[in-house]
């Protein structure tokens, strides 16, 4: 038995379904040890039922005013609190902008081990086996760790999630002394309003290439993403070209995605884009261009103008979707 520490990943005062699978991950871990949530940030203590229901076994709650926005030393003196109040055996975090950048500072202080997305997790024994992608996702890597303390991240939409169950632990506030020495401080936070669905954890992705010729091109490929309830994503081309902006861009250089349905309007499978998101669950092609490299990964394609074929996509799924 072990017991275990999830860092909730927020996005605001939202939690992330990342959350959830990593509650997943640390079950598959304490094989009956105790699991414990942290929950920091400010106005965000009614999310201890959502982690309760599904597998914590406590949570711990931080809430205070210095955590509304992100701050690298206050989150890491919640996180290190937090360690010291229930020396757990392993720490998740998701793999998030902000899990990217707690874990390596959390795994230093602690000198402790570290695995990076983590797409899968598994008992050997009384061994816990990560499993992680290299080589832009053409290769995996099954990787231990050793010593007192492991620090993880979780690629978001790879674990899944359990069911929701009547909460039986318990949510207590964890004091926190924090002491203000920022290096840095962080003013003010200025969002794009996207409205749509969040890129790394939607189920169903419709992302656009240069194949979609202007900015304009990507309405049609909304109006999908709409009836589908997904989310709208594009190849570093239709970025560079000024089609769209960079917070969409999905490849080597942008987010890795992992839906379960992805579906490819004008875009050629340059091997920076297909890094993205070849390990999409079910791969659908659209293009012009019968010998397009993105056929060779696609488990489906369409020979065809997206301009002809999106629209009459989008009216049959209408119809069949209701």
């Amino acid at each position: 038995m072990q017991d275990v520490l999830v860092v909730a990943d927020l996005r605001g005062s939202t939690l992330r379904n990342v959350s959830l699978e990593a509650l997943y991950g640390a079950g598959v871990i304490a094989q009956g040890g105790r699991v414990t949530a942290l929950l920091a940030g400010h106005g965000v203590a009614d999310l201890a039922e959502v982690l309760l229901s599904h597998g914590a076994n406590d949570v711990l709650v931080v809430d205070d005013e210095r955590l509304r926005t992100y701050q690298p030393e206050f989150y890491r003196k919640a996180v290190q609190t937090a360690i010291e109040a229930i020396k757990p055996s392993t720490v998740l975090f998701a793999h998030s902008a902000i899990g990217r950048d707690l874990a390596p500072a959390i795994a230093a202080h602690y000198k402790a081990g570290q695995v990076s997305d983590v797409i899968g997790i598994e008992l050997q024994g009384n061994q816990v086996i990560y499993t992680r992608p290299v080589y832009a996702g053409k290769a995996f890597t099954k990787n231990g760790i050793s010593g007192d303390l492991a620090i993880v991240t979780i690629r978001p939409n790879n674990l899944p999630v359990s069911e929701a169950t009547q909460a039986s632990g318990t949510a207590k506030n964890l004091d926190v002394s924090f002491v203000d020495d920022l290096r840095s401080t962080i003013k003010d936070v200025v969002k794009k309003v996207s409205g749509g669905v969040d890129l790394t954890e939607a189920k169903i992705i419709v992302s656009g290439g240069r194949g979609v010729k202007s900015a304009e091109g990507f309405e049609p490929l909304r109006e999908l993403a709409s009836v589908l309830g997904a989310a709208v994503g594009a190849s570093r081309g239709a970025c560079d070209a000024g089609y769209c902006d960079y917070s969409m861009q999905i490849g080597q250089t942008g987010k890795v995605v992992t839906p379960d349905l992805y579906i490819a309007c004008g875009i050629s499978g340059a091997i920076q884009h297909l890094a993205g998101m070849s390990n999409a669950k079910v791969i659908v092609a659209i293009n012009k261009d019968p010998e397009a490299p993105i056929f060779k990964v696609a488990d489906y394609g369409i020979v065809g103008d997206l301009f002809d074929v999106v629209p009459a996509l989008t009216q049959e799924l209408r119809a069949f979707l209701g």
